[in-house]
């Protein structure tokens, strides 16, 4: 069964609004949520952003079901050590239902700017396959694991499209996201990735009953055009039909990025209509574990 994750940058909301959307998402046939990881919002530094661990875990703590996520945690932010740390006691805490997703960084400039390095694109991949490594050793039962080891499994989500990293979620990763604008590859990508779960990232201008079309395109793409097939525009059994398209191409979870910044009813609606009627619901959905 395809799963539905409700992705949900920090930016621009308070916490009481992140806690109503996914609140809804819960209330609305979603499988989980993921938020983003930045230090400054992307393309509009001056907007504010919540910290993404911290946000994590304050929605699971308002949440009962939800899978909680992030696409993805950069990897330069955090030492191995601590970020091993970080995932066993927010998956304990969240009754198992953490995912530890990480990147090596999508934003160089911001690594420099906040002296976290200069590391080029190869060096960022090559020490994220170093920290993924030091993760699952922390987490395992050998002389240098961490107290208290895993109680509950956490997968592991890597995203991204390059050749090393294909190769790396190939090994690693119980699930590869294939971010936004790439969509248009995921036949080509997609068996490169083994044994991994497939899941996309796509934004979505949701029609919503009343709502009007040329309204919803118009600011939809002013606003995401730039990631080009990464943002459709439709109605409720459109998007049934493209989403079953990339189901077929091998997609197993998508994250729903709203146009509308996650109107808390364009979440409900967008669950009733398009998950619950598509047959992609997520209630008693299963998510590999490592």
């Amino acid at each position: 069964m395809v799963e539905w994750f409700l992705f949900l940058p920090q930016s621009r909301l308070s916490i009481d609004e992140i806690v109503v959307r996914a609140r809804t998402a819960e209330a609305s046939n979603f499988t989980g949520v993921a938020f983003i990881d930045h230090l400054e919002t992307p393309m509009a530094p001056d907007a504010p952003i919540w910290e993404a661990m911290t946000t994590a875990t304050w929605v699971a703590a308002h949440t009962d079901r939800l899978r909680i996520g992030h696409l993805v945690l950069c990897d330069a932010f955090r030492h191995a050590a601590v970020l091993a740390k970080q995932a066993v006691t927010l998956s304990e805490a969240s009754g198992g239902r953490f995912e530890l997703g990480l990147g090596s960084g999508s934003m160089p400039d911001e690594l420099a700017r906040f002296g976290l390095g200069t590391a080029t694109a190869g060096q960022r991949v090559t020490e994220l396959e170093q920290t993924v490594a030091a993760v699952r050793r922390y987490w395992s039962a050998d002389a240098d694991g961490q107290h208290p080891r895993p109680s509950h499994p956490i997968p592991l989500v890597l995203g991204g499209r390059g050749r090393r990293m294909l190769d790396l979620v190939r090994r690693h990763a119980d699930w590869w996201n294939l971010p936004a604008p790439d969509v248009g590859a995921l036949p080509d990508l997609a068996p490169a990735v083994g044994p991994a779960h497939v899941s996309v990232q796509q934004m979505v201008g949701f029609i919503g009953a009343g709502a009007d079309a040329d309204t919803v395109v118009t600011a939809a793409r002013r606003r995401f055009g730039r990631l080009g097939a990464g943002l459709v525009c439709g109605r409720a059994d459109e998007l049934i039909d493209y989403f079953a398209v990339l189901r077929r191409q091998g997609a197993q979870r998508f994250y729903v990025w709203f146009s509308d910044f996650a109107a808390p009813e364009s979440i409900a609606e967008f669950g009733a209509d398009v998950i619950a009627a598509g047959g992609g619901g997520s209630t008693g959905a299963t998510t590999p574990g490592t």
